[in-house]
């Protein structure tokens, strides 16, 4: 155990008891289980979004995830090892971009633009992260990783004209509804950064939970409406949203915050072609919505990318 008196926290420098070879096999399981969950959450928003608004959404599924993991963090002594100093500033910047910014800007952009417009806006983010990671925090820029970046954003653009039938940009409140998707991709990008940097000198579950509780903390102003929305919502409505707490937020930012102390930051911003994909079809099966051989071939291409941007350079 190492003490940093500079942050005010231990810092545990012991060798994690899992075998390094299974490291890269318990990595690639996290990333695998933060697509599926991030990927039906798309569905679950779109279906409860009818009885629900934006902001009681948000709260009550941070409030669910919240909870849902203050036992565990409680125990493993979470508050006695809180960060100080820079490194508190940074997780609470985290927190509210990321757990209260980026659920706000993006559900709000959904209110004037289709699903399949937000999605290409957002998964700008990728790019983002690879530009930032790159400079910032130094991880390089591969041309395999950008060209796959960018790949992928084709892709994306191209299942984008399937899901709205080529009619992007159109109808009332378009302009606004692309700015506050593009402000969702910055957030989204700058989030991950900084998950990125206080993952460095802080416990996976310490970051995750925190994090919980300064977004809940950020949207507790919606609590009147979400008291009167829930009086009025659909059971399976509001079961959804705790779905979405509890597996979609709570057990699927765990897993990704696993795989992001582990795998550079670059790469991993490259799963999010992968969770519009499973998106799309979950969509088609559970939803009903088929996707036109438009969406899928651009689905084909946004792989394409993320297994060339995730190959390494010789």
């Amino acid at each position: 155990m190492v003490s940093n008196a500079r942050d005010g926290m231990t810092v545990n420098t012991a060798p994690a008891p899992v075998r390094s070879a299974t490291r890269p096999v318990l990595a690639v399981a996290a990333v695998a289980a933060t697509v599926l969950l991030w990927g039906s959450s798309f569905v679950v928003i779109r279906a409860a979004g009818t009885d629900l608004s934006p902001g009681p959404m948000a709260l009550l599924r941070m409030g669910v995830a919240t909870l849902v993991m203050a036992p565990v963090a409680l125990r493993a002594g979470v508050l006695r090892r809180m960060p100080r100093g820079r490194l508190l500033g940074l997780l609470l910047a985290y927190g509210v971009l990321w757990f209260a910014g980026y659920q706000l800007a993006l559900n709000a952009a959904e209110q004037h633009v289709d699903a399949g417009t937000a999605a290409l806006f957002v998964n700008v983010a990728p790019l983002l992260i690879a530009l930032g990671a790159g400079t910032l925090l130094r991880e390089g820029l591969p041309r395999r990783l950008l060209l796959g970046a960018a790949v992928g954003l084709v892709g994306v653009t191209v299942m984008s004209l399937g899901v709205s039938g080529g009619g992007l940009l159109t109808g009332p409140g378009a302009a606004r509804g692309v700015a506050l998707a593009l402000l969702a991709a910055v957030v989204y990008a700058t989030s991950v950064l900084l998950q990125k940097v206080i993952l460095q000198r802080v416990d996976t579950l310490s970051a995750t939970w925190l994090g919980f509780v300064v977004g809940t903390v950020v949207l507790l102003p919606f609590t009147p409406s979400l008291a009167a929305e829930l009086g009025t919502a659909e059971p399976s409505a509001v079961l959804g949203v705790v779905y979405l707490g509890v597996f979609s937020t709570a057990l699927a930012f765990s897993t990704w915050g696993y795989a992001l102390a582990r795998i550079p930051a670059g790469r991993l911003g490259m799963v999010a072609y992968l969770v519009t994909v499973v998106s799309v079809l979950l969509s088609w099966l559970f939803l009903g919505e088929v996707p036109s051989a438009l969406t899928l071939a651009g689905g084909a291409l946004a792989l394409a990318g993320v297994a060339l941007g995730r190959r390494r350079s010789r």
